[in-house]
């Protein structure tokens, strides 16, 4: 278990190559989770909305984090996704992470039948209780359709391993608010999601940046957070000027769709969305790609 906290900086959120089957191609993921060590992002998040979790069997995602596990070989911290519609299937998920490796987990409250609040904490507890790893809560309403109120996100603060929350960003802005009354009522790491709003957060005094980008093209991304961390702003903002024009992408088309393509395109992987998830047709696809391509030749630059 890494010493340091796997819930503070930037954590790398990579797609999950696999074909149409939902087979995970081991060597692409590893071809992937590669540079994200090497650019020494704080933590991977392996299996996340990126990482189509959701879309995969138990097998499948064991397969993928015992690769992960094997490829990174401890240099960054792996937070596993154990979600899953049913709490037996998610203690399961959870167990076969600990097993395989995994250094934390995340959890998001999966469900068809709309859950109430206290079903979501007895699904947490019971997935906080099969393993003794840190977790980290997935609080993604925009998939998951349900909304933690803040009286359950601070009875699951009280829940020995549950260490941090993934949050999204508020729909009123109020990043400082927010933060302030999670603080007072938790004592959870607070990151956040929504790449395009990662930089106010980090300013506002987030601990972590739980993102997309990061898990393909994290350079830019890690250099943000850093900058935001250390307090300079001036150099956070430049370099989050830098990601703009990708943001404008990932709100028109979604961030997966993006990095899917951008992930064919810049290792060759099939990296194939699971249906009915469909791919960018090719006006899309050149879009994406001219918006993307001056990132692209910084992160390949600052390997040379």
């Amino acid at each position: 278990m890494p010493v340091t906290s796997p819930f503070h900086g930037l954590s790398a959120f990579p797609p999950t190559p696999a074909d149409s089957a939902g087979r995970v191609d081991t060597e692409a993921l590893c071809r992937l989770l590669i540079p994200l060590c090497e650019a020494g992002v704080a933590s991977i998040g392996l299996l996340g909305s990126t990482g189509i979790y959701a879309y995969l069997t138990r097998e499948e995602r064991l397969r993928a984090v015992k690769a992960a596990v094997e490829c990174v070989n401890g240099r960054v911290p792996l937070v596993v996704g154990a979600g899953a519609l049913r709490t037996d299937h998610a203690l399961d998920l959870a167990r076969d992470a600990e097993a395989a490796g995994a250094d934390a987990l995340l959890l998001a409250p999966m469900s068809y039948t709309p859950l109430t609040q206290e079903e979501a904490y007895q699904h947490f507890l019971a997935v906080a209780k099969a393993t003794g790893l840190p977790l980290c809560i997935y609080n993604n309403p925009g998939t998951t359709h349900f909304t933690f109120s803040r009286e359950l996100l601070q009875r699951l603060s009280d829940i020995e391993t549950i260490k941090a929350v993934k949050m999204p960003l508020p729909a009123d802005g109020d990043l400082l608010g927010e933060l302030a009354t999670l603080r007072e009522k938790t004592n959870l790491e607070i990151g956040y999601s929504g790449d395009w709003g990662a930089a106010e957060a980090l300013f506002a005094g987030a601990d972590a940046w739980y993102s997309v980008i990061g898990g393909l093209l994290p350079r830019t991304p890690l250099a943000l957070t850093k900058a935001a961390m250390a307090g300079n702003d001036g150099e956070a903002r430049r370099l989050d000027g830098r990601l703009q024009p990708l943001w404008g992408v990932f709100k028109a088309y979604g961030s997966i769709r993006v990095v899917y393509m951008l992930a064919e395109h810049l290792l060759g992987v099939r990296a194939e969305l699971p249906r009915p998830l469909l791919p960018l047709g090719p006006a899309d696809h050149q879009r994406v790609l001219g918006t993307a391509r001056p990132l692209i030749e910084l992160e390949r630059q600052s390997l040379l």
